[in-house]
Parts: C-alpha cells; structure tokens; sequence
C-alpha cells in the first residue's frame, strides 16, 4: 500500500469517528420493526454488546446489524418506564422493576428492566393484544368445568414462559362469557385486557392501584366479587388469604412457579411453620379444586411449540392425600395415572401421546418427562425410526 494509499484510508477512519453517530431509533419504531420479523415472537430482549433480539420458539436471534451501547439501553429502559415513580424508586432500590407497556393497536408488554455489570437490560413478554379462546390454546374440555364453580381454589402451575397467564385469561374470558358475576383480578402488571361481557370485569394492577397482592386480596373481600385471579401466591400471607376468600364463598384462581401438582401441594404447605402445616393440610385439601400443571414442548417440525399439561381434581382420594400426605402406592401422581376418566391427565401420558402422534421426538419426550426411566419403559414398544422425520416433511411450506 502507498504512502498516500494509506494517508487517504487514516483520513476516512479519523472521519468516520468524527461524523455524528446516526439519531437513534425511536423505542416505539425499534419495537413495531421487531416485532414485525416474525408472528410467533414470544419476548425481545435489550443487552448491551448485543443487537436487540427477539425469542421464536425457545430460541433466540437477532434483528439488526448494529450491537445495542449501555447508553442504548439505558434510554429504553427510561421509555418504557416512563413516569412510573415507583418503577424507578424499586429499580434503584432493588436493581429491578416490572412494568407494562402498550404499542396502540398492535401488542402490550410485561416488561421487565434490571442491572446487570452497572448497565440496564430489558426483557419484554409479548401479550397478545386479543384474549386467547380454548380452542386456539387447545386446552383440554376439562378446564371448562372451572367456570361453573362456584368457589375454591384454581391453581395453574409451570416455570416461567410456559403459558401460564394465557391458560388463566381463556379461564377468565370464559366465565366472562358464561357467567354474570364481578370478576376482580390483581396483576402484577395486568397483561390481558379483560372488557365487559356478560360479568363486569376490574382489574387492578400491583403499586399503581395496590400496593401489595396481600393487601389487595383483602380489600377484595368487601368488593363483593364472585371470581377473584391473583397474579401470583407469592408469600404466606397471600396464599392464607386466598385460602380465607375460597372458604368464604370466593372462586380464586392464581398461579405457582412449580413444576407439577405435587410440588404445588408441598410448596404451599412448606410456606408455613410445621406447627401450622396440619391445619393448612387440612384447609388446602377442602378447599382446592384444580391444580392445572404445564410445560412448553418444542414440535418435531420446528414450527413452535406444544403444551402438555397435568390435571389434578378435588375428589375424595386427592383430598385425602393431599390432607393425610401422599405415601407408597397413595401418590397424587397415582390418582391422576387411574382417574382419566374423571377428567385427570399426568405429564408423561400426555407426552407419550405426543410422541406417539409424531408431534414431538422420542428425545424431546425423554428430556421433559417427569420421571424419564419409566417414561422410556411405557414407550419400549415405540421405535425411534417412527419418529424420525422424513426428509420431505422438512421441504413442505
């Protein structure tokens, strides 16, 4: 390269680096670019050192050439926050905030801003802007028993991302449809919009309308609902109230960060001191009427993914075991294996089903079954060559 070759290409990079960095996108225009990459987007996530990305079927990718700076994110994060006091005096305090937001006419969020290595990043959830239906969920009939109760407790259970909330709002929008009650939920923040149908429905979201479930649940109890959907059983004193509210005439639906409906049952009971956990035994078992279980599968085809759920009923032998504690061959699990014609449905049958109908691998089955060995025996008669997919499955459209 020639002296001046070489002067001529210092002198371009000295003004590249001088030129003014391009106006950034407006977060608002950056969201509605993202989301139009794909129609089955489930979060998009803003890190520092990383272009934004977007989550399609448990897997992320990216939507633009350029890495995101901390400043970048530093001003999403004030976009999407807004004038929301308490969301930056909690994301001060506590290195994390929750929030919605609404793009209008095109989808909400439930946001979350935290710290990480002194910089903001942001993971947003998409809601979809319209109520799911049973049907477009594929949600077992069973789960349309719920909105002919009249009181109880209703838990839908599953780790994060697994469709907990679209369960409940199909839930909820039925018994919309099918009911004339008040129907009151607290959210942390409100993801659905519920609008008036045959019931009334108000929805008051944690900090702006209440400042804590506990505290919102028990003003509830003078609001005269019928229907009561708390966004999480996060701590004892809400989990007790729930339970006061089913015991007085209260249908509560809510949700659990728990694997399958065993550990529901010990994870509510493990809350409370050992001296009060035969009492709460006692009240759970009267009181519960579904544990609704569920996990996300991925499909064989790559186009999404499946839900596999469990079904626990309120029937005199799960009362009686979640009351007395289960045992050898009185398993909560054993009453679900011999009661499908009541209505109930365990993880590994469910999964079985998949795998048998070609919709998820052998494999995949394998790593989500709740016990895999005797997965693997019930499926002994099931060769992996008949879920293999076949190479002219992969070009069909």
């Amino acid at each position: 390269m020639s002296f001046q070759e070489s002067a001529t290409g210092a002198s371009s990079a000295a003004a590249a680096a001088l030129a003014p960095s391009p106006a950034p996108v407006s977060t608002p225009a950056l969201l509605e670019a993202m989301l139009r990459s794909s129609p089955k987007i489930s979060d998009l996530f803003f890190s520092p050192g990383k272009p934004p990305l977007i989550e399609v079927n448990g897997r992320l990718a990216p939507t633009g050439p350029r890495a995101l700076t901390a400043d970048d994110t530093r001003r999403i994060s004030a976009d999407l926050i807004g004038n929301n006091q308490n969301a930056l005096t909690t994301l001060r305090d506590h290195g994390s905030c929750d929030v919605s937001y609404s793009l209008a006419n095109l989808a909400r969020f439930r946001v979350n801003v935290f710290m990480q290595r002194g910089s903001c990043a942001i993971v947003m959830r998409v809601i979809p802007s319209s109520v799911p239906s049973f049907e477009a969920l594929n949600l077992p009939a069973e789960l349309k028993e719920v909105a002919g109760l009249r009181n109880g407790v209703v838990l839908v259970t599953g780790p994060t991302g697994s469709g907990k909330s679209s369960t409940l709002a199909a839930i909820i929008d039925l018994i919309n449809q099918v009911q004339a009650y008040h129907i009151l939920t607290i959210e942390d923040p409100i993801e659905f919009l519920h609008p008036h149908k045959s019931c009334i429905v108000h929805q008051r979201e944690l900090h702006s309308d209440t400042p804590t479930f506990a505290h919102a649940l028990r003003a509830a109890l003078r609001q005269a609902p019928k229907v009561i959907l708390v966004g999480e059983m996060r701590d004892k004193e809400t989990i007790e109230i729930a339970m006061e509210a089913a015991e007085t005439g209260h249908l509560v639906l809510s949700t659990l960060h728990t694997i399958d409906a065993s550990k529901t049952v010990e994870r509510i009971i493990g809350v409370f001191p050992l001296a009060e956990q035969h009492t709460i035994r006692n009240r759970l078992a009267k009181s519960f009427r579904y544990i609704v279980s569920q996990r996300l599968l991925p499909r064989r085809d790559g186009t999404g993914r499946v839900a596999a759920m469990e079904i626990l009923k309120s029937t005199l032998r799960t009362r009686e075991y979640v009351e007395k504690g289960e045992g050898d061959g009185k398993t909560l699990l054993d009453a679900m294996r011999s009661s499908t014609t009541e209505g109930m449905q365990y993880f590994d049958g469910e999964i079985e089903k998949l795998v048998r109908a070609g919709t998820i691998t052998m494999d995949t089955g394998m790593a989500y079954a709740t016990n895999p060995g005797n997965f693997r025996l019930e499926m002994s008669d099931f060769t992996e060559d008949e879920n293999k997919i076949k190479p002219d499955e992969l070009l069909e459209p």
